[in-house]
This record gives C-alpha cells, structure tokens and sequence, in this order.
C-alpha cells in the first residue's frame, strides 16, 4: 500500500511540475530562418504563429511561390525546435518516474 501512496504523491508532484512547464513553454520563442534570413517566422512554445519577417527584396511577383516555400520552410524549422525544446523539458520532468517506453503526457 505504501507503493500506491507513493505513486500517488509523484504523480501529483508531477502534475504540478507539468503545468510549471506547459507556463514556461507558452512563454517560449523559437525562430526559423529561410533563404539565409530573408525569411523569418517566430511561434511560441504552443507552436503558435507569432511573427514573420520577410526581406522587402522577396516580393517580386514571379516569385512568389518560391516565397510561400520559403516561409513554409522557416515555419517548420521554428517548430521543430518548439518540439525539441518541450521533448527535452519532457525528459527532464519525467526523469526517474516508471513511465513505460513510447507513452505520450497529455498536454494541453
């Protein structure tokens, strides 16, 4: 019995420690850069749109879709690091706990 009480009391630290972290990671910015920096997209930690920033010399109408590729492009290197940020963070708060391999935390 004393296991389930003990279980129960890191699963409640846990979730504390887990909302600390989803605070911290609305707070996060990761930037993606394309075309050398030309191309600038921000999210938040919730892979949130928050900012883009294109080179004035990029709206050249027959370029157009190399532009939309371009921001498709920094929007996925921003989010990459968001994810890579909140799987480190991830490891960091469940280190030592009995969570099987492969199981995902709810975040919301």
């Amino acid at each position: 019995m004393k296991d389930i009480m003990g279980l129960m009391k890191q699963a409640k630290e846990m979730q504390s420690k887990m909302q600390t972290m989803q605070e911290e990671l609305a707070t996060l910015e990761a930037e993606g850069i394309a075309a050398g920096g030309m191309v600038k997209v921000t999210l938040n930690g919730k892979g949130e749109l928050r900012g883009v920033t294109i080179d004035p010399s990029m709206f050249k109408e027959e370029e157009v879709e190399i532009l939309e590729d371009l921001i498709i492009a920094a929007h996925n290197q921003a989010k990459s690091k968001v994810e890579e940020v909140t799987a480190q963070k991830t490891a960091e708060l469940t280190a030592g706990l009995p969570i099987p391999p492969g199981m995902k935390l709810p975040f919301g």
